[in-house]
């Protein structure tokens, strides 16, 4: 995580509005700039507005296929493709 730039350790650093924050998941980037600080832990919708995304979009690719191999939103793996997966990835495999 960085904050205007800079790496940080420890979450307990102090934030203030017109901080940039970045933050590295898995596969993609958030950049947020704090636009006003809170007054008490509300709901999401209290919470989106005290701070605006800068983040790029994301890839066509990253956003087509999830690092588990399927489109997201659609359920889990059937027993038959698990395995047709494994045979993909490992020719060797039964």
């Amino acid at each position: 995580m960085r904050l205007n730039k800079e790496k940080i350790a420890s979450a307990s650093k102090q934030v203030r509005p017109g901080d940039v924050l970045t933050v590295a998941l898995q596969r993609r980037v958030l950049v947020l700039r704090i636009v006003a600080l809170g007054a008490r832990r509300g709901p999401y919708q209290e919470a989106r507005l005290l701070y605006e995304d800068l983040s790029p979009p994301p890839a066509k690719d990253e956003a087509a296929v999830s690092s588990v191999g399927y489109d997201p939103g659609t359920g889990r793996l059937t027993k038959r493709d698990r395995r047709r997966l494994e045979a993909l990835r490992n020719p060797d495999w039964n």
